[in-house]
């Protein structure tokens, strides 16, 4: 679709402006997130490895880790990913994204999934980097997933429905200044 491919160019010009605030920002995100995930009952959660235009949630999945909770970040195959649990070493892998070795690990149900976005559309759906990665793992992903939450700097939205069919919508958004729910 034109119209998300140039609302996707627009939306990475106006984040590139910002590049300075990156490190503060990311830090209250964290620490908001920090504070959700530790105050419910959640074990079992899907992470990112952050990308330099996506929120870096390291320093939570690090405190996570040290928690005992079960962290998931995606392994990237073919079109797609499949979730393999977080640990080190990391290798830099294709789009020079950094995944730790995949495992045999059977995964059942994932409490928390945390998914980078760019902006969304007037149907609250997911326009993300472009890959498609998240779109495909969740349309044929077999594992419970209970909640998607969304996390951004700042929440960029277009007022046209530009999204596809396939495109995933979030139970929650978070970014620097709202947490938005229920659509």
């Amino acid at each position: 679709m034109v119209a998300k491919t140039l609302f996707r160019k627009f939306v990475i010009i106006q984040l590139k402006k910002q590049k300075s605030s990156y490190y503060k920002i990311d830090k209250i995100l964290t620490k908001e997130l920090k504070k959700e995930l530790l105050s419910q009952q959640i074990k079992d959660i899907m992470l990112y490895l952050p990308l330099k235009n996506e929120v870096d949630i390291f320093p939570l999945i690090l405190e996570l880790k040290r928690r005992k909770k079960r962290v998931y970040v995606p392994y990237m195959r073919g079109e797609s990913f499949i979730l393999t649990p977080f640990r080190f070493p990391l290798q830099r892998k294709k789009f020079n994204i950094k995944e730790p070795k995949v495992s045999k690990r059977k995964i059942k149900t994932i409490d928390y999934a945390l998914i980078p976005i760019i902006g969304i559309d007037k149907s609250c759906k997911r326009v993300g980097f472009g890959k498609g990665m998240y779109d495909r793992f969740f349309a044929h992903t077999k594992i419970k997933v209970k909640k998607k939450v969304f996390v951004v700097r700042e929440l960029f939205v277009n007022n046209n429905i530009i999204t596809n069919c396939y495109d995933i919508k979030a139970d929650e958004i978070i970014t620097k200044k709202v947490i938005l729910t229920s659509f």
